[in-house]
């Protein structure tokens, strides 16, 4: 059986895993580096979660996938959020789960928030396709957006407007 939910101060060894999982594996990834955050105690991955809007995909109870959601604090942005943070274990991946964890991210940001961006690394092109698929909207590349080891990456800007 597999659920969705948002996470709470008890999932924050299994976020901690899974983050730390998502940064070391695909570091071209993530704007938050795994050396940097490797570092951090439970108390640091527990303030993200107080701080966040952060949901899980458990399957059998296990922890395979999360995202993050947090609007945007500048008084002149707050009709806007971020997602952030996407990764799903690769044994997750193709079963749905990332479209179930978005569309959880955007069922709490729409209660926030009008409009909810993204960024891609333009070299993902499944994920790219995915959030197209589900109506966000690609309005900028950011060029050299990320640098890790040396390479840089670029990124695609996307959004939705959820209201």
């Amino acid at each position: 059986m597999t659920t969705i939910r948002r996470l709470t101060g008890d999932d924050v060894a299994a976020f901690r895993d899974i983050r730390l999982e998502g940064l070391r594996r695909h570091p071209e990834a993530f704007a938050a580096s795994f050396e940097a955050e490797l570092t951090e105690d439970l108390a640091w991955f527990a303030d993200s979660l107080a701080r966040n809007a952060v949901f899980g995909a458990f399957h059998e109870g296990a922890l395979q996938g999360v995202a993050g959601f947090h609007p945007q604090r500048h008084e002149k942005m707050k009709h806007k959020g971020v997602l952030w943070g996407l990764y799903l274990r690769e044994a997750a991946r193709g079963s749905g789960l990332a479209q179930a964890l978005i569309e959880a991210v955007e069922a709490h940001a729409r209660q926030e928030v009008e409009v909810l961006s993204v960024t891609v690394v333009t070299s993902n092109k499944a994920a790219r396709r995915l959030y197209e698929q589900l109506g966000y909207v690609c309005y900028g590349v950011e060029p050299r957006a990320l640098r890790v080891k040396g390479r840089d990456y670029d990124e695609a800007l996307l959004e939705k407007r959820l209201r």
